[in-house]
């Protein structure tokens, strides 16, 4: 079953490297990262799930990331919107 995930993992840093180099679009990008944040998420935790005992630390490592995904996206698409705002005034960025 681990080996669904890890193809799954593959498959989705894919996807978001192909978006993130062929995108234009700054949102298309930011769905693009996130995309590849929650690839490298599933990753180290099926990695996690098949090593032998239990070991807290990468899903500890995990919920940081995700904590800190969402921030960084916030903040990026704050700032997107307000680029689009002036450039639909005709300000400078």
């Amino acid at each position: 079953m681990s080996e669904l995930y890890l193809l799954l993992a593959a498959a989705l840093v894919g996807m978001a490297l192909i978006g993130l180099f062929r995108a234009t679009d700054l949102l298309r990008r930011v769905l693009a990262l996130n995309m590849l944040a929650s690839a490298v998420f599933l990753l180290l935790v099926t990695l996690a799930r098949s090593a032998d005992g239990i070991d807290p630390l990468p899903h500890a490592m995990v919920l940081t990331g995700i904590v800190v995904a969402v921030s960084t996206t916030a903040a990026v698409l704050a700032l997107a919107v307000q680029a689009h705002e002036r450039r639909r005034r005709g300000e400078e960025p």
